[in-house]
């Protein structure tokens, strides 16, 4: 195995509470005091139940969600920058140019194409058209997405065709920071282990990937580092 690059994220004594406004003010603890980095060229995964606070990192991480506490420093071309305290231009900025983001659902304009879909990510890269769909293409087909598909909505596919497209389009910008939030829990052992495989190529080309796998055996195949989110329950 290569030896993992330089820190592109580091989460130091990182805590998230929910405010429930419509519950009179009630607080709901995320997490407290999370602290690990991670290098490029390397897959750390988060494990521990569900709940436990697993997705919420990934978000505080890409800036869904508001950092309470601590530090989310995020390692770009341009420098480091911190999450918790980025302006929204900065945070847009290192969306376009250094994270990378595999959600558990696809979200989409309506009537736009697969090919399409996944093209616009890589054009993002500053690819060529051409090229960017040539790209898109190329996932779309490792994927088995079938070909027939490539220019419809996906709207109109499968839970397990969708999240396919899904994993293209996060993989079609090749950032160099990639989170992956359960990629394969719609697909089946086929589209499983090339899941596997376009990961391990991202990692061979130094991206740092951090990614939630609801299957185990995945979890084993993919990670170099297992971190278990359960010690950072509050209370824990």
């Amino acid at each position: 195995m290569v030896s993992p690059g330089p820190e592109r994220i580091l989460l130091d004594g990182v805590a998230k509470t929910f405010v429930m406004h419509l519950r009179g003010g009630a607080r709901l603890p995320v997490v407290c005091g999370v602290c690990f980095s991670v290098r490029a060229g390397e897959c750390v995964a988060l494990s521990g139940p569900s709940g436990i606070g697993k997705s919420s990192i990934l978000k505080l991480i890409y800036g869904n969600y508001r950092v309470d506490a601590g530090r989310v420093l995020v390692t770009a071309e341009t420098g480091t920058v911190d999450v918790a305290s980025a302006s929204p231009r900065q945070m847009l900025a290192l969306r376009r140019t250094t994270l990378g983001y595999v959600s558990q659902f696809l979200r989409t304009i309506p009537r736009v194409g697969a090919l399409d879909i996944v093209a616009a990510a890589a054009r993002e890269d500053g690819v060529a058209h051409q090229d960017a769909r040539a790209r898109a293409g190329d996932l779309l087909a490792k994927l088995n997405v079938a070909h027939r598909l490539w220019h419809l909505p996906p709207a109109t596919f499968s839970g397990g065709e969708q999240q396919r497209v899904n994993i293209a389009r996060g993989l079609a910008a090749r950032r160099p920071i990639l989170l992956l939030d359960e990629p394969t829990a719609a697909l089946d052992d086929m589209n499983r282990a090339t899941v596997v495989e376009l990961i391990e190529a991202r990692k061979r080309e130094g991206a740092a990937v951090l990614g939630i796998f609801h299957d185990a055996d995945i979890r084993e195949r993919v990670a170099d580092r297992i971190i278990d989110v359960t010690q950072f329950a509050p209370g824990a």
